[in-house]
């Protein structure tokens, strides 16, 4: 009870460095990549593990989805996951509405043809027109794939119905959608418990994120629900995952978070 009780000693500090991070969340996002210095299992992003394990835990999901088609990896952040990506699909297409994001995400993968990075808000009203000009200028057109890790959890309900509704015209009759999101069962202070915080110290990288960046939610089969609702979208499949960040607690294995995945296809185009 009493190691319970320790880790509420951590709100004043979470409070005083939550309260730092820029009200708008482009200027948070944008002002967090631009300041980042190194990505990868040492660097300052959270959830760059600098590893394919996670997304190889993906592969045997994502083979339901058409490999003939284009897949568009939106929150791309530094192309992580674009790259990996890159390797099981005709072309990845990374998006980021940070354009600091996508400028890091363009150079940590020069030389790969297989991937291309665009500017996007996913949740804008000409989301889909700014994907489908992307594709062609990458010399694809038609209905894409669409791959979305850990964006979703940290938009408001309003935002991940804009989002759904507009990977509607993206993924068309063929495209399929898989996602994989933040589950965390607890509240915020166990959630950062869970990741190394206590009363003392904050792994660097967690500090980053908390003093930065908008504070995250959960994403699970509810949310999911009110999001993708079935009057647009079949769900194939969903279940639980497990979300990976970059080595905190032991320096050569990653953390891990409690996950949620779906793999949904369009009902109908709007």
């Amino acid at each position: 009870m009493l190691s319970a009780l320790r880790k509420y000693l951590l709100i004043p500090r979470l409070i005083r460095l939550s309260s730092s991070a820029p009200k708008d969340p482009l200027t948070a996002w944008d002002q967090y990549w631009g300041n980042v210095r190194s990505t990868g299992a040492t660097g300052d992003v959270l959830w760059d593990s600098g590893s394919d394990h996670e997304l190889n835990g993906y592969l045997p999901k994502l083979a339901q989805l058409d490999p003939t088609l284009p897949v568009v990896d939106v929150g791309c952040g530094n192309g992580s996951f674009t790259r990996l990506l890159a390797e099981h699909f005709p072309l990845a297409l990374g998006l980021d509405y940070s354009a600091n994001a996508v400028e890091r995400a363009r150079q940590e993968s020069a030389g790969i043809t297989t991937a291309a990075f665009a500017v996007c808000d996913m949740t804008a009203p000409d989301a889909a027109q700014t994907v489908a000009t992307a594709l062609d200028n990458a010399g694809w057109a038609g209905d894409a794939n669409v791959f979305i890790r850990g964006v979703l959890h940290v938009l408001d309900r309003k935002g991940r119905a804009a989002m759904a509704a507009n990977l509607l015209p993206v993924v068309g009759g063929r495209g399929s959608v898989f996602l994989a999101e933040t589950n965390f069962p607890g509240t915020p202070v166990d959630y950062v418990s869970h990741l190394g915080a206590t009363r003392k110290s904050i792994p660097a990288p967690l500090e980053w994120a908390i003093r930065g960046l908008p504070m995250p939610g959960r994403f699970g089969a509810a949310q999911r629900a009110k999001a993708f609702p079935t009057t647009d979208w079949t769900l194939v499949e969903d279940g639980a995952t497990s979300i990976e960040t970059r080595p905190l607690s032991n320096p050569t294995v990653p953390d891990v978070i409690p996950g949620y995945y779906a793999i949904l296809r369009a009902r109908r185009l709007n």
